[in-house]
């Protein structure tokens, strides 16, 4: 029968190296998305993170300052020893700001330090994060309010 015939050859060159180059993208890929942060000196950071650190934590000890694996746009980690965690982007623009002891309402901008005092007043802050469109905080009290841009009330989560 045809099927008793039937060619099972052997992958080709041209097939064989498409499948390997397959393989090697997938791996970097790969790679890529699970790179680790290392261990960098606090002189490695970019101007403006070291400038923000000093502005606004001078008087604290640095833990640990860590690099993302990132080959193209790494981000930065710095822990500080009461326990604040600072992320930074490639260029050293402030991402995010927690602390589960909270974080100093002066790090959070105005229009969003009014909003809270209004609608929660007591409130502390627990984390700050500053999205590509949008801010959120996340209070003591458990509420993550999400802001836009222009510093509009546009998500609040319990």
């Amino acid at each position: 029968s045809d099927f008793c015939n039937a060619d099972y050859g052997i992958l080709n060159d041209t097939t064989m190296k498409k499948i390997l180059l397959l393989v090697a993208a997938i791996s970097v890929f790969s790679f890529a998305a699970f790179a680790d942060d290392r261990p960098i000196d606090y002189n490695q950071l970019p101007s403006p993170a070291k400038e923000f650190i000093k502005g606004n934590f001078a008087a604290l000890k640095i833990t640990y300052v860590t690099k993302e694996d990132d080959f193209i746009r790494p981000d930065y980690s710095v822990m500080l020893a009461d326990g604040t965690r600072l992320e930074f982007n490639h260029s050293g623009s402030l991402k995010q700001i927690a602390n589960v002891n909270g974080i100093s309402s002066d790090l959070i901008p105005v229009s969003i330090r009014e909003y809270v005092d209004l609608h929660y007043p007591g409130a502390g802050y627990v984390e700050y994060e500053i999205g590509k469109r949008t801010y959120e905080v996340k209070l003591d009290n458990r509420l993550e309010l999400k802001f836009s841009s222009s510093f509009h009330i546009i998500e609040v989560d319990d």
